[in-house]
């Protein structure tokens, strides 16, 4: 049965291009949540003022991957000690946010986020909120690194965490 996942991380290209690589995971769409602006565009969301994050909605066959997973491969794909940001992307934009679409998901979600909390040097930052309304980024913000692996933030930032992503979760990810 396919379900939907949020999650911000960060940039969204960064999370999407993880999710993308995960076997079950049927899309992923990159996108702005958790603000006040309706139909926010790219410039409203980097400027802060619009309360949104970035974010990704997953849409996965639970068959194949469990919630639990994509949440376990959120949390060690970035920084979720790490408050509005990841790296050098500063701002509430960037905050580390799990949104959960029902009852079950929020009580996985933490219940990961527990047991996982204490793999980390600082109390994890990744807020777990309720599902809000998700508003799709513009056209050329999908399939970001797929469409741009050359570009140099793909390969500095991007290409990291997909390293490490087939280190630690091998036998989660799609065949070649």
């Amino acid at each position: 049965m396919s379900l939907k996942a949020t999650f911000g991380g960060g940039c969204f290209w960064c999370v999407e291009a993880v999710m993308q690589e995960l076997k079950g995971v049927e899309s992923v769409v990159s996108g702005y949540t958790a603000g006040k602006t309706e139909y926010p565009t790219y410039r409203e969301v980097c400027s802060g003022a619009s309360g949104h994050a970035e974010v990704v909605q997953v849409t996965f066959d639970d068959e194949v991957i469990s919630y639990r997973d994509l949440v376990e491969v959120f949390l060690t794909s970035h920084d979720p000690t790490q408050v509005d940001g990841q790296g050098a992307d500063i701002g509430t934009q960037y905050r580390s946010m799990i949104m959960y679409h029902s009852e079950a998901q929020r009580e996985t979600a933490e219940a990961v986020m527990n047991e996982m909390a204490p793999l980390f040097d600082d109390p994890l930052a990744t807020e777990l909120v309720a599902e809000d309304t998700f508003y799709p980024a513009e056209g050329h913000h999908q399939d970001y690194y797929a469409n741009n692996k050359m570009q140099p933030y793909c390969m500095a930032v991007i290409n990291p965490k997909l390293s490490k992503l087939r280190q630690k979760h091998a036998d989660k990810l799609k065949a070649s």
